[in-house]
């Protein structure tokens, strides 16, 4: 699964657009109407898409936290 992620990320997929897909797969699901083999799979899906929103949240946590640092830092300096 970490490959199917990977290449959400490489198919230039945006988080907004992962999360929308990530909707419909759960929608799909909680209709009821797919047979096992399409839940299955459908849930198989859902679980990449989310790995992916995960990825791309955690990304943008580690660029906050350096930017925010790098705020510090300069204050810091301005004060001294």
């Amino acid at each position: 699964m970490a490959n199917k992620t990977k290449s959400l990320a490489s198919k230039g997929k945006s988080l907004e657009d992962s999360l929308g897909e990530l909707e419909k797969v759960v929608s799909s699901l909680e209709s009821g109407e797919l047979s096992l083999e399409e839940s299955l799979g459908q849930f198989e899906k859902g679980v990449t898409l989310y790995k992916s929103c995960k990825t791309f949240l955690s990304k943008a946590e580690d660029r906050i936290s350096i930017l925010t640092e790098s705020l510090k830092e300069e204050k810091w300096d301005e004060e001294n």
